[in-house]
């Protein structure tokens, strides 16, 4: 894709995810009803309903608009949420100042996780976000680096990682944030962070599905499992953040 095309596609997955945390308010604030502070899916709402108006008068630079969006989550999102998901687009975006390309993006996707890791100190399998975010990103880098994967197939391949990632959050303790406090009571609920960062990358992997005229299950196997990342994690090889 060329530049225009790539911020094109940028603007209507921003559209698309802002569409989808509209659906889920509902969901996600009853997910964090039950383990946090019942606000997750009014804060992801708000902030991207302030990220496409944002998006309206902000120049036609993948890398600009991606930083945009992440400015409106800073801005708009309460709590954690804000920097995390927020702040970590901000910093992520640099990597695309020369556009939108299968190394960029996996730079562009370690940065992200990166910062998440920085700012919110939590490792897989402390029931946060972290626990679909790192399997994805793994996922995604060993899709395109290693087994020579195209970046649609290595997307789909990171979407059933989170999709795993977030099941696995269901029945372990929680050991940050807020569900912290509830200790071994958080046992049994899917965490709404992990979720929510699941539902945006389907979003985004649906509009790549239309510019890069492809056609991949979601379901692609993925190699990397979110119990192998905690053991990783535990031994003092990996982690990441709330």
């Amino acid at each position: 894709m060329d530049r225009a095309t790539q911020s094109e596609a940028i603007r209507e997955a921003t559209a698309a995810m802002a569409d989808r945390m509209a659906a889920e308010k509902s969901f996600l604030t009853d997910l964090d009803s039950a383990i946090g502070d019942a606000d997750h899916g009014a804060n992801m709402n708000r902030g991207f309903q302030a990220a496409l108006e944002r998006l309206e008068d902000a120049d036609d630079d993948p890398a600009t608009l991606v930083k945009t969006v992440g400015v409106a989550l800073v801005s708009e999102v309460g709590g954690a949420a804000g920097p995390l998901y927020g702040g970590s687009l901000m910093k992520a975006s640099g990597e695309l100042e020369d556009g939108v390309t299968a190394e960029s993006s996996v730079a562009f996707a370690e940065r992200y996780l990166e910062t998440v890791e920085e700012r919110g100190k939590a490792s897989v399998g402390d029931k946060t976000m972290v626990d679909a975010i790192t399997p994805a990103v793994h996922t995604y880098k060993k899709a395109i680096e290693v087994d020579d994967h195209d970046p649609l197939e290595a997307l789909g391949k990171a979407v059933d990682a989170a999709e795993r990632g977030v099941a696995f959050t269901t029945p372990i303790r929680a050991k940050k944030g807020r569900a912290s406090y509830l200790g071994w009571r958080s046992v049994g609920h899917q965490d709404p962070g992990a979720t929510s960062t699941l539902y945006l990358l389907e979003e985004l992997f649906a509009v790549a599905e239309e510019h890069l005229d492809g056609d991949v299950e979601i379901d692609a196997e993925a190699d990397v499992d979110p119990e192998e990342l905690e053991e990783a994690a535990a031994d003092g090889n990996g982690g990441g953040g709330p």
